[in-house]
């Protein structure tokens, strides 16, 4: 499901998004094992997850920019 249009597409990098409706900005530990079983698919893809968003209506929160990449 996540590799799927990235591989029919020839893509060299995919990013994850999701919103929380919740405007909870924090990611769930459901957020952190998926981000983490993502990379290492990637990883095996040679498809790199360059960052994992979550998404509220006033903020968003990068994995990558807070150091969870």
């Amino acid at each position: 499901m996540y590799f799927s249009n990235a591989i029919k597409d020839r893509a060299c990098a995919i990013v994850l998004a999701h919103n929380h409706p919740s405007g909870r900005l924090e990611p769930s530990k459901e957020d952190i094992a998926i981000t983490k079983r993502i990379k290492s698919a990637g990883v095996i893809l040679g498809i790199s997850l360059l960052d994992h968003l979550i998404i509220t209506e006033e903020k968003y929160y990068s994995f990558l920019e807070n150091g969870m990449m």
